[in-house]
């Protein structure tokens, strides 16, 4: 019988995980630390090392254990990015926008109005997606995970959504 690490923790040694985590703790948290807030690693670092132990059956003892831990902190770094709420500005709060001399450009302001009331005259689903991509910078994917739809859903609002719109802001008065 092989007696490694890797062997022994996909058999489920009880010394395995603790051997483990002392052995490759480091390498693993200095990955996190170039993808999570430094305030979050350690607690990004435990559910990793936790989902090592749950999960132990799934690795395969002849490959590389180091590759496999940093497999798993990479999707745990990206769900723990996404999880997280951005700080988000109302839009009333932000500045008018300025023309090419820097003093407020009219026309923008009023078709930024237009927009805004035309907005507010859709389905609050619908606004929401159109409103989170265009506002909030978010591509489709990124909004059906926040809002825990599926993605088709976040794409068939977002269509409609700007086909409204399109119907919308003609009747809109400037």
């Amino acid at each position: 019988m092989n007696e490694t690490l890797e062997f022994r923790l996909a058999a489920g040694e009880a010394g395995a995980i603790g051997e483990c985590y002392r052995a490759h703790a480091p390498a693993v948290r200095s990955y996190l630390r170039k993808h999570v807030p430094l305030q979050d690693v350690e607690d990004v670092l435990q559910v990793v090392f936790t989902e090592v132990w749950r999960f132990r059956h799934r690795f395969d003892p002849t490959r590389s254990l180091p590759a496999w831990l940093i497999g798993i902190a990479h999707k745990r770094a990206i769900d723990h990015l996404r999880a997280r709420t951005p700080a988000t500005v109302p839009l009333e709060a932000v500045a008018d926008p300025t023309g090419h001399d820097g003093r407020v450009d009219g026309e923008e302001i009023a078709d930024r109005d237009r927009i805004r009331r035309a907005l507010a005259a859709l389905p609050y689903a619908q606004r929401q997606a159109i409103e989170l991509a265009y506002y909030g910078d978010l591509t489709q994917r990124e909004i059906a995970d926040r809002l825990r739809v599926p993605l088709g859903t976040v794409k068939a609002r977002t269509a409609r959504g700007l086909s409204r719109l399109s119907r919308i802001l003609p009747q809109v008065a400037a």
